[in-house]
């Protein structure tokens, strides 16, 4: 047999889409003994995750709680429980994982009514509500912060659907709770997912989900049962809730781990931490304007948790990425689908959004750019009067 070295990963700035870099106090807590998934301190443990996972949604919706898996299993389940065979669902579609959304609507059996719009575009609510009218669909679905374009979708107009019809509103906030306001029961949204491993800043492996009691009422009423048995919520919220009936062995370290990074949300307050979100994003787009570089959505739209900025021509977007990571152990992200190539993905999520890490980012890619024979201006001076 082979003897195996002792594996070290490398110490990294995590500055991608996510996951991103943690606080020293997350990766303490992981280290803490192990329980079984039915002792008494877990159960109590659980239930801290729920009350504050309920703040920082902003909700009281009874049924929230975390899944085992990353946020596309909060996406599988949402669908799979609110969809039966034959269902429509209207599909605010502008990005990668908006895209993703109608692919699992299909394969729950649904049929994925897309409203398309260019990506990094806001969505035209007048288009969705006119798409609507013309459908069976009781589910409409958008995507508040689209990964792959960091653009910021209005949620917010979300309900003004409900003159139309009463429908259910199924929101993805994988790359905004925690960094932005989501407002659950201010925006009447029926139906959320996100992740452990962004804004809220723990480590990927959980998936954050709530249910309106209107939400829970169309569930209850199905005609079958839902298909998938792992994520199927009407057995998920007995081992959550007061009965404890045994569903799956939880991860329990990873409850640790995000029990210490909503702890840590809390600490900070949701008001400020959002501030600190936005001002350091606004600190890093100065920059990037000022080197002479372009953002690829309209200010009004960006995210303050991932930027996108398009690559100057003549420059070779992967060679910088590469040139960051193994140079100076700075990882930022590609784009994807029609952007592959054409943007670079700064995420500024949890606990790497600090000013000092915006400062670092842009002297580094500064030299990285001239290395590659793009001439950059500086954005430290623009950076330093935007965080003022």
């Amino acid at each position: 047999m082979p003897q195996w070295k002792e594996f070290h990963p490398p110490q990294r700035l995590l500055l991608g889409p996510g996951p991103a870099s943690i606080d020293q106090r997350v990766l303490q807590a992981m280290s803490s003994p192990v329980l079984g998934y039915l002792d008494p301190a877990f159960l109590r443990c659980m239930d801290d995750i729920q009350e504050m996972l309920r703040h920082v949604f902003e909700t009281k919706n009874t049924v929230t709680l975390t899944l085992p898996g990353t946020g596309t299993s909060g996406m599988q389940c949402t669908l799979a429980n609110l969809i039966q065979s034959g269902d429509e669902v209207v599909v605010c579609v502008n990005g990668y994982f908006s895209n993703r959304i109608c692919d699992l609507v299909e394969r729950s059996e649904g049929k994925a009514i897309r409203v398309d719009f260019e990506w990094g575009q806001p969505i035209d609510m007048d288009r969705v509500a006119s798409v609507l009218k013309s459908s069976r669909a009781d589910i409409v679905a958008m995507v508040h912060a689209e990964t792959s374009t960091g653009m910021r979708q209005p949620i917010e107009k979300l309900r003004d659907l409900l003159a139309v019809r009463d429908v259910v509103l199924l929101v993805d906030a994988v790359t905004s709770l925690g960094g932005l306001p989501v407002g659950i029961d201010r925006n009447g949204i029926d139906a959320c997912y996100s992740c452990s491993q962004k804004a809220i800043g723990a480590p990927p492996g959980l998936a954050p989900v709530t249910f309106s009691d209107k939400a829970m009422q169309k569930i209850r009423a199905r005609r079958t049962v839902c298909r998938d048995f792992y994520l199927d919520i009407t057995l998920l919220e007995k081992y959550w809730g007061k009965e404890r009936v045994y569903h799956h062995t939880a991860p329990t370290s990873m409850h640790y781990a995000i029990r210490e990074a909503l702890r840590l949300v809390c600490e900070e307050g949701l008001e400020a931490r959002w501030k600190r979100h936005e001002q350091n994003s606004r600190m890093l787009q100065a920059g990037l304007e000022a080197m002479g570089l372009a953002m690829l959505v309209a200010p009004e739209h960006r995210l303050w948790t991932l930027n996108s900025v398009r690559v100057p021509a003549g420059v070779e977007e992967a060679r910088v990425r590469t040139r960051l990571l193994e140079e100076h152990s700075i990882e930022i992200g590609a784009g994807l689908g029609p952007l592959k190539g054409r943007i670079w993905r700064i995420g500024l999520m949890g606990a790497v959004s600090t000013r000092e890490n915006v400062l670092l980012l842009l002297e580094t890619l500064e030299k990285v750019l001239a290395a590659e024979g793009f001439k950059a201006g500086s954005g430290m001076k623009a950076a330093e009067a935007a965080s003022h």
